[in-house]
Parts: C-alpha cells; structure tokens; sequence
C-alpha cells in the first residue's frame, strides 16, 4: 500500500459560511464534516488539529452556530463544521429546518468522504448522534466517532466507555469506529490526523482514477 502524504492541517483557513446545502461551495475535491452536539467539544476538537484556538469560535451557548462552516486546507480540501445539533435554547421548527440540512448534506454532498462525530465521553450514544449514524449508514458514509474530554475520567473509566460504545456500534462493522480524544491534552489527534489523511486524499485517488479511464 502506498504512503498516504501527511496533511499539514494548520494550513486550515476560513472559506465561508452557509445557510443550507445551496450556498454550499462547489461539490468537488474532498471534505470530512465535523459534528456533535452542543458543547460536545466540536469546536475545541478542530482548534486542536489546526493549532489555530481562533479557527472555531467557542460558545458556552447551546445552538449559537447554525452555519454549515468551510475551512479550507488546500484548493481541493476541506474541514467543514457543521451546526451543533440538540439546539437547547432555539425553537422546535429551528430544530426541525437544521436537521432537515444536516440530513441532505450526509445524503447529497458528493465530496463528503467522511463523518467526525463528537460525543462528550461522560454522555455517548445520545438519540441524535444515533440519528447522525443512521443517517450517515444510510449513505455508507464512514463515520469516526470521537469521544471527547477523555481527559474528565481516569484512563480505567475512559477506557471502559470506549469498549461499550465499541460493543454497541458492532452492528455496523468497520463503517463506524470510536476513539478516545481530549483536545486539552492532546490525547487521540494522531490517529484522528492518521484517519483524516486517508479520508482527503482518497476523492483526489479517485478523480486521477476516472480522468486514467477517460483517457483510456
């Protein structure tokens, strides 16, 4: 198997912002979507891997980002942030309208290569992070779960948590996998770096592939 090239992820740069998967940038190149429910630790998760703690405003406040968010790593890669689901503190129908968006973005965005899907060690495996990887099966769209702020238990307890969550997400094989991740301490970014390098440089595999044939 060839070596996959490193992704220098602080490279990351805001593209843009968009409301629904319309204003979205041109579905082409490849990108890997972050998601999570609020304060879940989204925003800390992508600061840590870009080095940049002003990449993703925090917000102590459940629901403040309603934006699809694009972060660009290379003329054809992309970080993209969505929405923080579970909006504690906005309407019912704000609720329905973003998880309508979350929904066709998993199911329509043809460079989405992959799902980085954060949960609060202390509260995996919520009603929407299970609907998020439904969804995301649905679609066969791989998913990497991170279990966030594993720094808040002793190492016996985290990895505890992890076996269950593991034990509990057999059903869908190698589709959907979960690591251990702390973004004050660091703790799980290598294998999230390792797992992200694989998910960018496959769309630009696959175009080199198809352009091979064409000229064939």
């Amino acid at each position: 198997m060839d070596h996959i090239p490193a992704i220098s992820y602080r490279r990351a740069r805001f593209l843009q912002s968009a409301p629904s998967l319309r204003e979205c940038p041109d579905d082409i190149g490849a990108e890997v979507a972050f998601a999570g429910r609020s304060n879940a630790g989204k925003s800390s998760a992508i600061n840590r891997l870009t080095e940049n703690k002003k990449l993703c405003r925090t917000s102590k406040t459940p629901g403040r980002t309603q934006l699809i968010n694009f972060f660009s790593l290379s003329e054809n890669q992309r970080l993209v942030d969505l929405p923080g689901y579970g909006f504690a503190k906005v309407p019912p129908e704000v609720k329905k309208k973003w998880e309508r968006h979350l929904e066709q973005y998993l199911a329509e965005r043809r460079c989405l290569r992959g799902l980085v899907l954060m949960m609060d060690i202390r509260h995996p495996l919520q009603k929407f992070d299970e609907t998020m990887i439904q969804w995301a099966a649905q679609c066969d769209m791989p998913v990497r779960i991170l279990l966030t702020k594993a720094d808040k238990l002793s190492t016996g307890q985290a990895k505890n948590t992890l076996f269950k969550v593991r034990k509990d997400l057999q059903p869908f094989g190698a589709l959907v996998q979960a690591q251990l991740f702390s973004a004050l301490n660091g703790q799980g970014l290598d294998d999230l770096k390792e797992q992200l390098d694989v998910w960018l440089d496959a769309t630009e595999a696959d175009e080199e592939f198809v352009e091979d044939d064409a000229g064939m």
